[in-house]
């Protein structure tokens, strides 16, 4: 079996995140792993080319109680994937920008039923599509304004995104990004429909620059990487980080194999200062620290004695906010599960899911664009297994 790294399973380590690794170019038939393992679970997936590699963890509230790399971060170069290898996230920044909204809930200077225009003025003369054909487009007032509870939960109307976002998501300031929202119409009557909109968490961005009188990117390094020891979490990855950058895949013309990609939606080189911070999905992180992040929801908003949110913060974090009309079980920046559970994917099928119910927390790291639906079907197998295996019953 080709291009399996393991590294060390923990039952529950007594002080910190202790890993060894272990680089196994073949693993002989005396060891194969077994079929109800993560290893097992991923195997297939690597020998037949669905995927280059992965990283799984799996934390309670307090720590880590595995993590494990399979397969390789880069093909071309046999690099191995190690735990720590660094990805884009994407739209998993979404439950961390929400999370710094609600810091700055819990101190009083905004509300999530603040209007959008409270903050940002540019958005008190917005319009509405009443009707639009080919040939026309009829203009309605809102009947009423956008809140900082809509742009958070995907109901306000506004679009995915702007005409200056283009050929990269991450080329403006996020000034010139909600300015650039504000001049749009709103695609439905706010709270009455969903649209998943980057514009949306964008302009949540720039509001926390506005009530927190600090750049977006810095108050989230200081206000929630930090406290929670993120400390590979970033918009811009050093020249350090990107030596364990996992290379993106997806799927070759006949789907027969994998070809490397670049991350089309941002700039290159990725630690150019041009680059801009995006709040709808613009992180980088690691299995480890997407782990912190969890145990910080598991907790409640608490971590190792340290409080970040407030219980009722998470709870708004957590709960559905779309309307009971809509299919679509949204939170603040959280996908929410009828069974309790909240997480959120990335646009390269990375993804962590929030099991509070059964005490755990499973984060999937890969970098896989464009691939086929089966191809992506390891993440719910590992995650079943994980929550089977280290869950409350």
């Amino acid at each position: 079996m080709a291009g399996i790294t393991t590294v060390r399973s923990m039952a529950r380590p007594a002080c910190g995140l202790l890993l060894l690794a272990a680089a196994l170019a073949c693993l002989p038939a005396a060891a194969q792993p077994a079929p109800d393992s993560f290893a097992g679970i991923i195997a297939p997936a690597l020998e037949k080319r669905h995927l280059a590699g992965a990283v799984a963890l799996v934390t309670d509230r307090d720590a880590p109680l595995f993590v494990e790399a399979a397969g390789r971060a880069d093909i071309a170069a046999d690099r191995p994937m190690a735990a720590d290898s660094l990805f884009w996230i994407a739209s998993m920044t979404k439950p961390m920008t929400a999370a710094a909204v609600m810091i700055l809930v819990d101190e009083g200077k905004l509300s999530l039923d603040d209007p959008v225009a409270k903050h940002l003025p540019e958005f008190r003369d917005l319009w509405v599509v009443a009707e639009k054909t080919p040939e026309r487009m009829v203009l309605e007032r809102p009947v009423r304004p956008i809140t900082i509870r809509d742009i958070l939960s995907h109901t306000s109307g506004l679009p995915f995104k702007s005409a200056i976002e283009e050929p990269t998501l991450d080329l403006a300031p996020l000034s010139l990004g909600a300015r650039s929202y504000a001049s749009l119409p709103l695609l439905f009557q706010p709270g009455t429909g969903y649209l998943y909109s980057n514009a949306g968490i964008n302009t949540a961005g720039r509001i926390i620059e506005i009530a927190s009188g600090v750049p977006y990117e810095r108050f989230m390094e200081e206000r929630l990487f930090r406290p929670l020891g993120m400390k590979d979490t970033t918009f811009r990855p050093t020249a350090a980080q990107l030596e364990r950058l996992a290379t993106a895949y997806r799927a070759n013309k006949d789907a027969t194999d994998l070809e490397a990609t670049r991350v089309a939606q941002l700039q290159y080189p990725l630690d150019a200062a041009a680059r801009q911070p995006m709040p709808g999905g613009g992180l980088f992180s690691t299995a480890d620290d997407c782990g912190r992040f969890c145990r910080m929801v598991l907790g409640r908003g608490a971590v190792g004695g340290s409080r970040v949110l407030s219980e009722a913060a998470v709870a708004e974090l957590t709960r559905r906010q779309t309307p009971p009309g809509l299919k679509e079980s949204y939170g603040l920046g959280f996908q929410v599960h009828a069974d309790g559970a909240c997480g959120h994917g990335g646009a390269y099928a990375t993804n962590m899911t929030i099991d509070p119910a059964r005490g755990v927390a499973v984060v999937w790291l890969v970098q896989n664009a464009g691939s086929p639906p089966e191809w992506k079907a390891c993440e719910g197998q590992v995650r079943a297994w994980a929550v089977k295996r280290f869950g409350k019953p």
